[in-house]
């Protein structure tokens, strides 16, 4: 696979079957704990390592992870709440560098636990039809809950796979 994208580009399903979901409601809900097995005992220094020259480090990757399950979370309960609001991306880069990038690891962590604990309840007592509301985004268009979970699903895995392979460095 490439570096850049090393489990592959998103996908949309064609088809969403119920089977599917509930794969994705059980790989949100244990997405955390596979990445706190991963990055919680990294030191301050492997925790600056990168996939790639030029890419964000480990630790920024962790606090993106959060940043966009807060967006993914809030789009959620927007289109479950209002019909096809608008919603605004954020500037994933900026918000990478900000000051708040530096805190420890953990309050991130803690941020992914709970937003995943929230998300894989929320969806799992959506009716299918609840699951196909949508809000509207400035780039891709009408987006819906369930495509939106598709995505976030991908989004996640891919930087855990990003984070493991910067790991990898540490013995190349």
């Amino acid at each position: 696979m490439e570096e850049r994208y090393p489990i592959g580009k998103f996908e949309k399903p064609v088809i969403i079957t119920d089977a599917l979901v509930t794969e994705w409601i059980q790989n949100m809900a244990a997405y955390p704990s596979k990445l706190s097995k991963i990055v919680e005992a990294l030191t301050e220094e492997d925790q600056q390592l990168t996939y790639r020259e030029g890419a964000w480090t480990i630790k920024q990757l962790v606090h993106h992870i959060a940043d966009a399950q807060v967006n993914v979370y809030t789009r959620i309960k927007l289109a479950l709440t209002e019909e096809k609001p608008s919603i605004k991306p954020f500037e994933e880069n900026g918000w990478a560098n900000l000051v708040d990038s530096q805190l420890p690891i953990q309050s991130s962590l803690y941020i992914i636990e709970g937003i995943h604990a929230r998300l894989a309840y929320l969806i799992e007592q959506q009716t299918f039809e609840e699951l196909e509301r949508s809000f509207k985004h400035p780039d891709t268009g009408l987006q819906t809950v369930l495509s939106t979970l598709a995505f976030s699903v991908w989004h996640v895995n891919h930087h855990l796979a990003h984070i493991q392979n910067a790991l990898a460095t540490r013995t190349a």
